[in-house]
C-alpha cells in the first residue's frame, strides 16, 4: 500500500488525537490561566503532528526520517510536560496515565517507522 498523503499515516493521526486532549485539557479554569505553560504545551504536542506532516511534504526519505526524529523528540518533550501538568494539578493522575501510554505507543511507533524507512529501499521522490 503506497500512502499518499501524511493524514493517511497512523503516527500523524495518533499525534492528532494526543494534541486534541491536551489542548481540551488546557481549558480548565487553573490550567487556563497558565498562559506561557500553556504555549508550551501545545507548541510541543503540535510539533509532533507538525513535524510528520513536514517530513512526508518534503518527499525525500533521509529528511523525512529527520522529521520524524524531530517529531519522537517533540513527543518526549509533550510527556514530560504532562508530568509536570499533574504536578500542578491541572490533570489527574488518570489523565496523566492515559497521556503517558499515548506518547509511549506513539514514540514506539515513530521509533518503528524510522527503522522502517532506514532498512527499506525507499528513497523518494528527489532521490529517484
Amino acid at each position: 500500500m503506497t500512502i499518499t498523503r501524511f493524514e493517511d499515516l497512523e503516527i500523524w493521526q495518533l499525534s492528532r488525537e494526543l494534541n486534541r486532549i491536551v489542548k481540551g485539557y488546557t481549558h480548565r479554569e487553573a490550567f487556563s490561566r497558565d498562559f506561557r505553560f500553556i504555549d508550551q504545551i501545545t507548541s510541543s504536542c503540535g510539533s509532533v503532528m507538525d513535524c510528520i506532516a513536514e517530513g512526508f511534504e518534503r518527499d525525500g526519505t533521509k529528511e523525512f526520517i529527520q522529521f520524524l526524529s524531530i517529531a519522537k523528540g517533540s513527543c518526549g518533550e509533550a510527556r514530560s510536560q504532562c508530568y509536570r501538568a499533574f504536578d500542578f494539578s491541572y490533570i489527574s493522575s488518570e489523565e496523566l496515565n492515559d497521556i503517558l501510554l499515548r506518547t509511549d505507543v506513539l514514540r514506539s511507533k515513530i521509533s518503528n517507522f524510522i527503522s522502517y524507512l532506514k532498512s527499506c529501499d525507499l528513497k523518494g521522490k528527489k532521490y529517484k
